[in-house]
Order: structure tokens, then sequence, then C-alpha cells
């Protein structure tokens, strides 16, 4: 029959059967690919993709492409060992999944921060959670248990590291109760209530530092100071004496981000002071912890501190100030966060900018509990500067100090946001939303702000602690030099009975450094004690100045010995700061190329310099802050030093911070050497100042040695 009318034929029949038997196929084959995870993991890909294409990818995608990133390895391992499926389908399966991992690469290429995220295998966030178990419910997945569940609070830390320490005992059966202080506490409304409440606010928040607000500073409106006058008789500089006055008229939350040398230790001392914030816990990086102690005693003489060390056997659980480094912490957090602190203080706060790092934890669970008793509590975080790396650091420090959680701004926060009465779709409500959040307490003054308050060359002390094998052995060096300058003076003052103990103590002392200048004695004299010191501060003081040179930029390290200046270089080179090195045996030609470096490449953050080849001749200028590792004989040679940078056309004021071994005889030489600066202050300026006599190496020893010998 024709085409128009006619039957087919079988063979007809049976081609188009084959055809509607295929077309069925394809339609099932679409189906089954558009089912299960792998579809959902690349449109979730694809749209970071897309995000990355127009520029930075935003926290929430970073968040999903975490999650995808795991779940592509998951779904990898289990398509490779999935015995249901035929080699075919699972070589189709595992080249999809190819496909996704292609597209993550050409994302992570476009941002590459996104890089360290492919092969992260740390376990997922909060955040990361959900949104791992939100993909999982889309895409139709029976949830295992640990997905079912999302876990907010950190896991429960190994008991066998806490400690209570005797003292802590003590003070909680003295204080067996501590009730909650509400009384200064006013009624707030729901951080879920308002016109924001439905709105991503996070995110605006960061952008809108992000965006600068025209280059305006990030500093709060700060009251006028009343007075200057601290404990003692000291004196504070107007831009400190303005910050206190903020906290007595009632603020409590502050991100006090001053550039290093502006006082923002005694800032945050005096805060504590002015707002009755006693007893306050301050956590610290080791290397300033004992400085912490000296600054109490200097500045709150009044107020009694503690310094935690290992398991806190010689703590005063008693004290107002409670001082513990972020390396021990974890040990403690249980008794501190039972200790009913009325204040906090997290110094170098940037160390808690990784919320998955176990002492951002512990600092958050500490914060949480002291917040919990006392709602108006004292919370302060340091950093010398508000923009670590990217706006993202914030985060954590923003927690801590109780303006957001996890996911929103919370009560005062969103007050402040809600009074702007915009929403960020309209254009004003970045620099109003930026203005809010400095309102909750950023403050940030640079050098140059504040020029006038500040003198043109300071020396600040830091004193640290020398840890471990090092450190015991040159306190049981100096512990042998005492016992034998001891000995020395009872066989003297034996043989003559009618030297006067004064007269005793100079000849012991001149006698052992005649001894040690001819290299006698068994590695305890006074020369090998200093050279031990100096090599046992090196990374201490080289580990200072990161700190430093990631806050204000350009940094000079000196130091006296090579093997002093090598140990910092490598520190500096882990963790990741270009240096140049000054020293006595290079040509012209590199000394010069070092300068030019360090003047003109702005990657180049420390000059490591000789103290005495470095000392003259040269302009480092293009820094402000110095760093002096190992102490000199002398005070001419340290003011040489310092003289490098403040020199005639130096803008900012000059801030020398001199490293000090606490409790050993390096204290001793420091004060040594500033009773000489007065002396030549004296001599060529008329002005009156009581000085030692005699070199400093002998002073030392006769320091040591009165100690020892008389009551």
């Amino acid at each position: 029959m024709s085409p128009s009318g006619q039957s087919k034929s079988p063979s007809g029949q049976r081609s188009s059967t084959r055809k509607r038997s295929n077309a069925q196929s394809q339609r099932r084959r679409q189906h089954q690919d558009e089912t299960g995870i792998i579809p959902i993991l690349a449109r979730t890909v694809r749209t970071i993709e897309s995000s990355a294409e127009r520029g930075k990818v935003s926290p929430p995608n970073r968040v999903k492409f975490r999650v995808v990133a795991a779940l592509v390895r998951e779904e990898r391992a289990r398509i490779k060992t999935d015995k249901a499926l035929t080699d075919a389908e699972r070589t189709k399966e595992l080249t999809r999944l190819d496909g996704i991992a292609t597209i993550m690469a050409k994302a992570a290429a476009r941002d590459t921060s996104l890089i360290q995220l492919l092969t992260d295998t740390a376990p997922l966030t909060t955040q990361q959670q959900e949104a791992k178990r939100a993909m999982l419910l889309e895409a139709g997945a029976e949830l295992s248990p640990e997905d079912l569940i999302v876990v907010t609070e950190a896991p429960a830390r190994d008991e066998e590291k806490h400690v209570v320490p005797q003292s802590v005992k003590q003070y909680q059966m003295a204080n067996p109760f501590l009730a909650p202080d509400f009384s200064s506490v006013t009624a707030s409304k729901s951080s879920t209530a308002g016109r924001l409440a439905n709105w991503e606010l996070i995110e605006p928040l960061f952008r809108s530092f992000e965006m600068g607000s025209g280059g305006g500073a990030a500093s709060m409106d700060l009251p006028d100071a009343r007075s200057l006058a601290a404990a003692g008789g000291k004196e504070l500089m107007r831009h400190q004496a303005r910050f206190i006055e903020s906290a007595r008229a009632g603020h409590r939350t502050y991100l006090l981000a001053d550039e290093p040398g502006l006082g923002k230790t005694a800032q945050a001392l005096l805060a504590a002071e002015a707002s009755g914030s006693y007893p306050i816990v301050v956590v610290v990086p080791n290397v300033v912890k004992v400085n912490w102690a000296r600054e109490v005693e200097k500045w709150t003489p009044q107020r009694s501190a503690t310094v935690v060390h290992g398991d806190g056997d010689d703590i005063d659980a008693f004290a107002d100030v409670v001082i513990v480094n972020y390396e021990v912490l974890d040990r403690h957090v249980a008794w501190l966060s039972r200790r009913g602190f009325k204040g906090m203080v997290v110094d170098e706060a940037h160390f808690i900018k990784n919320k998955d790092s176990q002492r951002s934890k512990n600092v958050l669970a500490l914060s949480k509990s002291i917040r919990a008793v006392t709602p108006n509590a004292l919370f302060v975080a340091l950093t010398g500067t508000p923009l670590i790396n990217q706006i993202e650091d914030f985060r954590m420090i923003w927690q801590y100090l109780g303006w957001i959680d996890d996911k929103k701004p919370l009560s005062a926060l969103m007050r402040k946001l809600e009074e702007t009465e915009l929403n960020p779709g309209d254009p004003g409500f970045f620099s109003a939303a930026r203005g809010a959040v400095i309102d909750m307490g950023i403050v940030r003054r640079k050098k140059v702000d504040v020029a006038a308050d500040i003198p043109a060359r300071r020396i600040a002390d830091i004193p640290v602690e020398l840890d471990g094998e090092a450190g015991r052995s040159i306190h049981e060096a100096e512990q042998a030099l005492i016992a034998r300058l001891v000995e020395r003076y009872r066989r003297l003052t034996a043989a003559r009975p009618d030297t006067s103990p004064d007269e005793a103590i100079r000849m012991v002392a001149a006698a052992e450094l005649e001894e040690s200048r001819g290299g006698g004695s068994d590695g305890t004299n006074v020369f090998a004690m200093v050279r031990r010191i100096g090599q046992a501060k090196a990374v201490p003081a080289a580990d200072y100045t990161v700190n430093l040179a990631r806050n204000v930029g350009k940094v000079v390290f000196f130091a006296k010995h090579i093997d002093v200046m090598d140990a910092a270089e490598q520190f500096f080179k882990k963790a990741g700061l270009k240096t140049v090195s000054i020293r006595g045996e290079q040509t012209t030609k590199a000394r010069t190329l070092a300068l030019d470096a360090f003047t003109n490449d702005p990657e180049v953050s420390v000059a490591v310099c000789s103290l005495t080849a470095a000392g003259v001749g040269i302009n480092l200028q293009v820094a402000s802050n110095v760093v002096l590792a190992e102490l000199s004989w002398t005070n001419a040679e340290q003011t040489q030093a310092i003289d490098r940078v403040h020199r005639i056309g130096q803008e900012l004021p000059v801030t020398a911070w001199r490293i000090i071994a606490a409790g050993t005889i390096d204290g001793r030489i420091s004060e040594l050497i500033d009773s000489k600066a007065g002396l030549a202050a004296r001599a060529l300026d008329g002005e009156e100042f009581e000085a030692a006599e005699g070199s400093v190496q002998l002073e030392a020893l006769v320091s040591l040695l009165k100690d020892s010998v008389v009551e």
C-alpha cells in the first residue's frame, strides 16, 4: 500500500519499534542522569564558577565549594567500590565526577583562595555540615546518623588535659557560689525581630569594610579626656585617656587596633580599672605574657596579677588579673570558665581568626561563659591592625566580642542596623552599616594621627621567658655564677674582716670580671652568660618581630652575634617574611643593594642588622620600629642603632622594642645601660641623674652579689 494509507512492512515496523525503544531508553538515561547527588554537585559548582568569573567568591559559596569537594571525594570512593555497577556504568559515573572536578579547578584558577579548599580534609564546620545535609536531602539520599546531626558545639576536649591548680581549689572553696550579675543589663530586643530579620547581613557587613567608605578611618568617636593622670604620678597620652574615658562612661566591647607603640596594653588595663571589671582574664601570646604582668604592676599597682605557666602550679587564683597564653589555654579553660571574671582581654586577636583552631574555640568558650554570668562584662580585642589578611578575619573577633554569631548580628548590633532604616538593597546601606559596626567599639589610631602625644624616640622593654632546656641551662649557669661570687666574698671577708661589705663586694666583682676577660672560670662568666642569653632570645625576639611587622610594616631587627641573626632569619623565612641582611663581612655593593631593597621594595618587611656593623653610617628611616634582640654593653652603641631609624626626615615617632630575658642578668644589664644614659645626659645636658659608676659588666656582678649577701 501507498505511504498515505497502506500498512508498513514487517521490516518497517521493526525499525519504528527500535526508534521508539531508543528514545525511551534515552529519556530514562536522561532522567537517571538527573537523579542522585552528582547533578546537585554539578549545578552548585557551576554557580560558584560563575561567581568566580565575576570576582571573589563569597563566604557562603566558599562553604558550598568546600562541601562539594568533600562530597566528590566521597562519591568517587563509593563508585569505585560499588559492586552493583557494571564497568561501563562505573566509568560513566567517574567521568561525570571528573567533569565536576574540572569546573572546580577552573573556579579555583579564577579565585586562588579556593585552591586550599580542594584538598582540605579537616572536619567540616557547622556551616559546612548544614550545607552538606541540605545537598544530600535534595538528592534524596539516605542520611547517615552523622549527617543527620549537625554538631553546633566544639567537640569535648580531652579531660586528661584539664588541670585545676591547688590555688584554684582554694579559691573555689572560699567562693563556692558565683551568682550572675545582671545589675547593669538593660532589656534588649531579640536579634531576629524587625525589618532586617530575613536579610543576609554578615556578608554585607564584611563588604561594607572592603569598600572602605571613601577611606575614612575605622575608629569610633571617643569622649574628651577629663584627666591625663594615672597611678603613681604617671601621665597618659591624650589618645589613651580618651579610650579609658569611654570605658568609664559605660562602653564595654572594643576592637582596639591602635598601631604598636601607642600603648594598647596600658589602655586595656586602665579601662578595666575605670569600669571596675575585676577579676579579669588576659589571653596573650607566650612571648609577651611576662610583659603583661609587668604592665599591671606599672599602671595599676594596686591590683595583683598572676601568670599561668604550664599546669599553673604557682599561680595565685585570688589575683585581680589572670594572664594565660594561647598555648596552655586548653588545659585551663575549664576552671577559668568558672572563675567569675568580669572582663576579658585577648591580645594579638588575629591569632583567633581560624574558626576551626582549638585556640579559637577555647577563647570563644571562655568568652561565652563570662558573658553568661556577667552580661555587661568588659571585652577587649587587641590587634595592631583591623584588617589582617582579608575581611573574613573579622568574623571570629566579632564573635568573641559578642557582636555576631555564626549567621547573624546579635541584638546590640542589630539594633544599630535597624536604626539606619536601610537594608542591603539600598544605596547608602554599606556606609551606614560600616558606621554601625565601628560604633560597636572599633578604635584605630596610627602614629601619624597622634604624633604630638608621643615622644619622638622611646625605648619599650619586652620581657620574655626563656623556656625549655636553654632556659633551664641559663638559670642554672647564673646560679653557679652567684654561688661562686658568694663563696669568694665569704673567703675574702673571713681573711680581711676589717673590709666593709661594699668594698668587699666590689673587690670580688672586679676579680671575677678580670678572670672572665681572660677566659677563665667554667663558662659561667658574665660574658658567656650574656652570649647564651642572646642565643636563647633569638626566636622569641624574632617571633615578636613577626607580629610587629605584620601590624606596622617595616621593622629593623638588631643583634650582636651572627648566630642570633641567622636564627632570626630562619624564623622569618618560615613565617613567610621577606628580609635583607646587613652584616660586617658584606661588600659595599651588597650593603647598598640590601638598603635599597629595604627602602624601596614593599615586600621586604625586616632588615636584620648587626648591632656593630649597621650601628653607624646607614639610613633606615623608612621604618619607625626597631627590635633590639641583644643588649649592648654601652648605651652609646644602643643609641647609635636606634638613630639609624630616628634621623632627620623621620616623620613618625620611633619606638625601640628591647627584648629582655626575664629573671636573668639581662634585666640588670638593661637597667645599668639606662643609668649610663642618665650619666651622659648629666654630663652633656646638665641634667640631674643618679647613675652607677664603673663598667656595666662590673656593676652587673656587683648587683648580683649584693642581692645575695646583703639582707
